[in-house]
């Protein structure tokens, strides 16, 4: 066989066994019990673990409860994602604590005490010092923060498409539904090669998801983008032990971009946040409806 045969052949298998990510779901539990039933099902199918990120508040949901020990018996794991889901930048330091603090209450009943912590909206804290506040608290608390590096603007996708079924708007729901998984397999690459960028190579990912309708109605297929990409599905302890997560994480923004762009940041790397893809205007004229 030919040397530049068998080097691809190297090459593609390689990248097979090396490329992983970690899926995340916030806002749990979902409100629709089916919601919660099809996406463990489609994680069980392709032998996907995940974590559930938990509001508190939530869980007072009928079967919400429930909804959560669904995650444990299947040998998921459940994180904080504090209590109501209240913007850190609109808190004090102590304040989020407290919605920290409130947020463990049915985990730590159902799994034991949360060790991921995924911050509301990604803000981590928008001055120095309330994100070393934060920080230190999480840390003497034996948090770790659950980071996120691909996100396909999911929650946007989820409110066009609502809209388009309160008004049996079929024809639209089923564009959105092709473009919404295209969109992601867009973001995957587009952040795959953010972290070349950064880090000179490929690192672990972690996906940010929610639960919702639409993600339970394709989850299947979104699983299968991954697999046809080579990516192996491990846990948020796997993707996060990688060296790059090992990055001083003291940026403070009162925005809350994917980790590529704050380790582009910590870094001192430049990079053009343009080139990133941003869902279609229509989608967002019917996300933005009320």
């Amino acid at each position: 066989m030919p040397r530049l045969a068998l080097f691809l052949i190297s090459a593609v298998s390689g990248l097979a066994q090396t490329r992983t990510v970690a899926l995340t779901f916030d806002d749990l539990p979902p409100e629709d019990e089916k919601v919660n039933k099809r996406i463990l099902d489609a994680l069980a199918k392709h032998h996907a673990w995940a974590i559930a990120f938990v509001n508190e508040q939530k869980a007072a949901v009928p079967r919400g409860e429930a909804m959560l020990q669904d995650w444990v018996t299947r040998g998921l794991d459940l994180g904080n994602h504090t209590y109501s889901h209240r913007d850190p930048d609109r808190m004090t330091a102590d304040e989020f604590k407290d919605e920290v603090i409130r947020g463990e209450k049915t985990i730590a009943q159902l799994a034991g005490k949360p060790r991921y912590l995924r911050f509301p909206f990604n803000h981590s804290g928008e001055t120095k010092e309330k994100h070393a506040a934060v920080a230190a608290f999480l840390a003497e608390r034996g948090y770790r923060v659950a980071t996120c590096t691909i996100d396909n603007e999911d929650y946007l996708y989820s409110h066009a498409y609502n809209a388009m079924l309160a008004r049996k708007e079929e024809a639209a729901a089923a564009k959105l539904r092709a473009e919404y998984l295209a969109y992601t397999a867009a973001e995957i690459d587009y952040y795959s090669q953010l972290h070349v960028h950064v880090f000179g190579r490929e690192i672990p990912h972690v996906m940010l998801l929610h639960g919702n309708r639409l993600n339970a109605e394709l989850m299947d297929q979104l699983l299968e983008i991954f697999e046809n990409k080579h990516y192996r599905f491990v846990t948020l302890d796997a993707a996060q032990s990688d060296a790059a997560y090992k990055t001083p994480d003291t940026y403070a923004t009162k925005f809350g971009p994917m980790w590529g762009y704050r380790w582009a940041a910590q870094l001192g790397i430049e990079v053009d946040g343009r080139l990133e893809a941003e869902p279609s205007s229509w989608i967002l004229n019917y996300a933005n409806q009320k």
